[in-house]
């Protein structure tokens, strides 16, 4: 076993009881098989094993690339490779004594999909740059940890990721073309850092709002686009989840609040209208708001709120205030129900990624029907019917 004390920035290893060059060797081997079978490592188990920790755990190069946007010295560098050198006998495979570990296949195999972007086939293992550089370049386009192997993420005092995201991807979004424009320039402005919009997302219900935003972060995972959702309570942390995002500057965020809305009595709209803007600390360069909403001014507003005779001294501070909210977004997208065109072939597209055809008339009468006797026309009652179809046929 490589000497690990000798090690500069990937200490963190020391930890490990995987390399306690002390441990029992079939405790250690089946702690190995173990992990291969949680994270779906595959082959020598002492290098992927290796590649994983290298790859999730933190260490003072993935942060210092993280935390400068990709860039990291060349000394730093020189420590890593000098790190890369002394753990290069695991690389090559090890020694460990048990023929098991040399070719493993687990039951569900690449459960953390990102390390099968971690290109060592030119290196060989043998060129230690390479595999340095290789690392490296991991780090710049997906990160390290939960980062790294998450697209979205809730927030509990620190980010969670979600392991089961919804795998909805721009192509399955039926019409809105226009809106899904709008959406889609302003997100690709704010990934190649340039100036970019808070976003709200308004309109009917059931119309795509929200399955936009996530098909956003599916499409541009690899380019560094993350989420993170947060529940209206959670405004008032704001500024420590933004504190929390600003040190991944490699990254994008889109902070996600789903079908926001306010009464008059919540307070909370005004720790979001001081974070958008307005507040003593700026909002981070990598993260933008992404809100959707039924209710154009997000804020429940009343005629009385308009009347000429409302108790209140100055009418229009009351009024400018309900909708000072929505005008901080710098973009306001607006969605409105289908038409019967548009539900159809909303019906339509979705059984075709089933392999159905239905004819236009069958189409026509089964999808009509199942509107008349729900919740009216939209994406939701379309995808409902679909579901019905395919749990009676």
């Amino acid at each position: 076993m490589a000497n690990l004390q000798n090690l500069l920035v990937c200490r963190n290893l020391l930890d490990d009881e995987i390399f306690n060059p002390a441990a029992d060797k079939f405790e250690v081997a089946a702690k190995l098989i173990a992990k291969a079978e949680t994270l779906g490592l595959s082959g020598n188990l002492w290098r992927s094993y290796l590649i994983y920790v290298l790859a999730h755990e933190p260490n003072l190069v993935s942060e210092t690339v993280e935390a400068n946007g990709g860039k990291i010295g060349e000394s730093l560098r020189s420590a890593f490779q000098h790190d890369i050198e002394i753990l290069q006998e695991i690389f090559n495979g090890g020694n460990s004594n048990f023929e098991i570990l040399e070719n493993y296949s687990p039951t569900v195999k690449n459960k953390v999909a990102t390390l099968a972007e971690i290109d060592f086939k030119a290196s060989n293992f043998n060129d230690t740059g390479a595999i340095a550089d290789s690392l490296i370049n991991y780090y710049r386009k997906f990160g390290y940890g939960d980062i790294a192997a998450y697209r979205a993420f809730i927030w509990d005092s620190k980010l969670i990721g979600i392991k089961h995201f919804e795998k909805i991807l721009l192509e399955d979004l039926i019409g809105y073309a226009h809106q899904k424009e709008l959406l889609t320039k302003n997100t690709l402005a704010f990934i190649e850092n340039k100036p970019a919009n808070n976003v709200l997302l308004v309109g009917a219900r059931g119309t795509g709002k929200s399955s936009g935003v996530k098909a956003l972060v599916n499409e541009y995972y690899t380019r560094g686009l993350r989420l993170v959702q947060i529940t209206k309570p959670q405004l008032k942390k704001l500024p420590e989840i933004m504190d929390a995002l600003r040190k991944f500057a490699s990254k994008r965020f889109i902070i996600f609040l789903d079908d926001l809305s306010f009464e008059e009595s919540e307070n909370e709209y005004k720790y979001l209208k001081s974070a958008i803007e307005g507040g003593v600390e700026s909002r981070p360069e990598n993260v933008l708001i992404y809100a959707t909403s039924n209710r154009r001014h997000l804020i429940r507003e009343t005629w009385r709120d308009r009347a000429e005779g409302q108790d209140e001294l100055y009418r229009d501070d009351s009024v400018n205030e309900t909708i000072s909210l929505s005008d901080r977004f710098g973009l306001i997208i607006h969605y409105y129900a289908p038409t019967q065109a548009e539900y159809l072939e909303i019906i339509r597209h979705m059984l075709k990624k089933k392999n159905i055809a239905l004819d236009d008339e069958t189409l026509r009468i089964e999808g009509l029907r199942w509107e008349m006797s729900h919740s009216g026309r939209n994406g939701r009652t379309a995808q409902q019917f679909v579901n019905y179809y395919l749990g009676q046929n």
